[in-house]
């Protein structure tokens, strides 16, 4: 029981998410954000300063491990602000963190490979999926790249940057929160997704600039080919859970990245 560690006194509530094992812990001017067995990769995320500070860990008498992490009061971003300068940064700095790709290669985390990932989509599409607007035509170009896509430089990626996932404190510190999904992979996953989603084409270069690199005729193709790529698992997912509304908005967002960066953003 989380009262038996906490103590007496402490006002437990669900946190929500889809695990359901995530608390809020409340007693008198303190708060806590509880998990139940997290990775051991919070505590690495933690002393990076990429999510809010790592409190303590505590294992109970069934094995499960919690962790408290400082609760920090704070809103998400807006759409708008992923343009902003700290977004880029911090995601750099999440990519270029060697204590972070080397606790994930310790937890036997191995690289995503876009091959291998192109087999496994395809092995989970179905035929109503093939028959869906664009989406054939979207794989036949996945198929098609996946040899010029090579990448050897692998490093810790997020998997969702959507703008719900950055945290602003009113300290104005900035973290990016839900690690449910790390990955090892090619940086232009996250990039990508980031700026087809919330970045106006002509500011792409910009953006890029305040990350760190230049615009190449090679990136955009690996952020394209890896935006794709995701935009068809959300696609299958959303089709999964009967989500429909939101597969209709994922196959907007497909034609959008597919026909090139002039169509403009998906506001997510």
């Amino acid at each position: 029981m989380l009262e038996d560690i906490l103590g007496n006194g402490w006002e437990i509530t669900p946190a929500g998410g889809a695990t359901g094992e995530a608390f809020y812990a409340k007693y008198k001017e303190q708060t806590l954000f509880l998990k139940r067995n997290s990775s051991p990769f919070l505590a690495v995320l933690s002393a990076e300063g990429i999510v809010p500070k790592l409190v303590w860990t505590k294992r109970m008498e069934n094995g499960d491990t919690i962790t408290a992490q400082q609760w920090v009061q704070g809103r998400e971003l807006e759409p708008y602000e992923m343009e902003e300068q700290r977004v880029a940064r911090l995601l750099k700095k999440i990519h270029e963190s060697k204590p972070l790709l080397n606790m994930l290669q310790r937890l036997g985390m191995e690289p995503m490979k876009p091959a291998d990932m192109l087999g496994d989509l395809e092995h989970g599409i179905g035929k109503e999926l093939l028959e869906m607007p664009g989406v054939p035509d979207a794989l036949q170009f996945l198929e098609i790249e996946q040899p010029n896509i090579q990448y050897e430089d692998y490093v810790v990626c997020h998997g969702d940057v959507n703008h719900n996932n950055w945290l602003l404190s009113d300290e104005n510190e900035l973290f990016l929160i839900d690690w449910d999904g790390p990955l090892i992979g090619d940086p232009a996953m996250d990039i990508g997704m980031l700026l087809y989603s919330y970045i106006p084409p002509e500011k792409w270069e910009n953006w890029l600039m305040e990350y760190g690199i230049g615009m190449t005729d090679d990136l955009a193709l690996r952020m394209k080919w890896h935006a794709i790529f995701q935009t068809i698992a959300m696609i299958r997912w959303h089709k999964e859970k009967n989500r429909l509304e939101e597969m209709r908005r994922w196959l907007d967002f497909l034609q959008i990245v597919y026909h090139g960066r002039e169509n403009g953003k998906r506001n997510r």
